[in-house]
C-alpha cells in the first residue's frame, strides 16, 4: 500500500484528487494520512468526500476513513475504472444542501473514465461557482478544450448553476472512454492573443446587475487596448449569485480569470477583478495560467510521450501536484525556476 502524507507542500485537497485518480487508474492501494492538514478544518469536507466515494464507485474501491472530517483515508481499487451511468450529488453525500465545489470531482475522475473501454454518462450536483476552486465555466473553456488536444474525449454541459451556500448546480459530462495512450503536449509560447471572450453572469438577481458588469469587464479592457464580447446573462438557478468569467484565447492555448460576487460588493467591483487577473497574466507573456498549470500535470504524467509547458507562476499547488505524481513512479516532473518551464517525462 503506498502511503502519502496529505500535509506536504500546499497541505490540500488536491493531494487527495491526484492521489485518488492515479489509484483508480493504476489499480494501486493508497493510504492517506494527514489529509488537508495544512487548511482551518482539516480532514475530509463534503466535496474532498463525494470525490472519494465517487473514484471508489468507479473502480470499485475498498473505503477506510470515508467521513467527514477524516483526516485518513485506505482506498483499495478492487477493479479498473468502469465506464457507465453515475450521478454524484454533493447533498446527497450527508443528507443537507452543499456548495461543495463539482469541478473538483469531476476532474477526480475524468482521466479515470476517459482512460476506460467505454462511454461514460456522468450528472453532478452541487456548487458550480464557488471560491477556491476552478468555476465550471473555467472547466468548459480551458480545461477541457486544452486535454481533448492530448487525447482526452469529454463534453459538458452546465444545466443549472450553483452558488455558495446553496449549491444545487447541475453538470452533465459526456465522457467518450478510450484505451489509446494520451499524448504529450507543447506549450511554450502563446501566440497572439485572438479575442476575450466575457460572461457577466446572475441568477435570481436584477438585470442591471450583469449588464453592469459586462460593461465595466468592456470598458477596461478596451482602456488596455483590447477588443473583447462580454456578455450580459440571467441565467437558471436556485439561488442569488453573480460571477464575472473571462475566456482569453491565444494561438496555442486558452485561459481563464474570474470574480465571484458576494453580498455588498458592488458588481462593477466584480468585473474589475477579473480583469485585472487578466491583465496581469497577459503582462507575463507566459502561455500557461497558474490554474491550468498543475492541472496538466495528471494528464501529461499518463502520457506516452515528453510534455513541455511555460507558467506564468511557479505555485505551491504545482510543486506539490508533481510531488504526488511522483509518488506513484509514474513519471520525472522538472520545473525549471529560471525560464519557468514544466518537464514531464513519462516512465511508462
Amino acid at each position: 500500500m503506498l502511503q502519502i502524507d496529505g500535509s506536504y507542500g500546499e497541505g490540500g485537497g488536491q493531494i487527495l484528487r491526484t492521489s485518488l485518480s492515479l489509484a483508480a487508474i493504476t489499480g494501486q492501494p493508497i493510504r492517506i494520512d494527514r489529509i488537508r492538514a495544512g487548511r482551518k478544518k482539516p480532514g475530509l469536507a463534503i466535496q474532498h468526500l463525494t470525490a472519494v466515494r465517487a473514484a471508489a464507485e468507479i473502480c470499485r474501491a475498498e473505503l477506510v476513513g470515508d467521513a467527514v472530517g477524516s483526516t485518513t483515508l485506505e482506498f483499495r481499487p478492487t477493479a479498473s475504472p468502469q465506464p457507465g451511468q453515475y450521478k454524484f450529488d454533493v447533498a446527497e453525500t450527508t443528507g443537507a444542501g452543499s456548495a461543495g465545489a463539482i469541478a473538483l470531482i469531476l476532474q477526480t475522475i475524468l482521466l479515470p473514465l476517459a482512460l476506460s473501454p467505454g462511454d461514460s454518462h456522468v450528472m453532478l450536483r452541487g456548487g458550480t461557482h464557488v471560491a477556491w476552486s476552478p468555476p465550471i465555466t473555467y472547466i468548459e473553456q480551458v480545461y477541457l478544450p486544452t486535454v481533448q488536444q492530448m487525447g482526452v474525449q469529454a463534453q459538458m454541459q452546465l444545466q443549472a448553476w450553483g452558488w455558495y451556500p446553496q449549491g444545487n448546480g447541475e453538470v452533465a459530462l459526456e465522457i467518450t472512454g478510450s484505451q489509446t495512450p494520451l499524448q504529450g503536449i507543447e506549450v511554450l509560447e502563446r501566440g497572439k492573443l485572438k479575442q476575450v471572450q466575457g460572461l457577466a453572469v446572475v441568477t435570481e438577481l436584477p438585470a442591471h446587475i450583469p449588464q453592469r458588469m459586462a460593461s465595466r469587464a468592456y470598458n477596461l479592457l478596451q482602456q488596455a487596448q483590447l477588443q473583447s464580447d462580454v456578455q450580459p446573462l440571467r441565467a437558471k438557478g436556485i439561488a442569488p449569485g453573480a460571477g464575472m468569467f473571462l475566456t482569453a484565447e491565444y494561438q496555442h492555448i486558452r485561459a481563464g480569470f474570474s470574480a465571484i460576487g458576494k453580498v455588498g460588493l458592488a458588481a462593477e467591483k466584480v468585473a474589475e477583478m477579473a480583469v485585472q487577473e487578466f491583465l496581469a497574466f497577459q503582462a507575463t507573456d507566459a502561455p500557461i495560467d497558474v490554474h491550468l498549470a498543475d492541472q496538466l500535470l495528471l494528464p501529461a504524467a499518463l502520457a506516452t510521450e515528453l510534455s513541455q509547458y511555460r507558467v506564468a507562476e511557479v505555485s505551491l499547488h504545482l510543486t506539490t501536484n508533481a510531488w504526488v505524481i511522483e509518488q506513484f513512479g509514474l513519471a520525472q516532473v522538472a520545473i525549471a525556476p529560471d525560464t519557468q518551464v514544466v518537464t514531464v517525462t513519462p516512465n511508462h
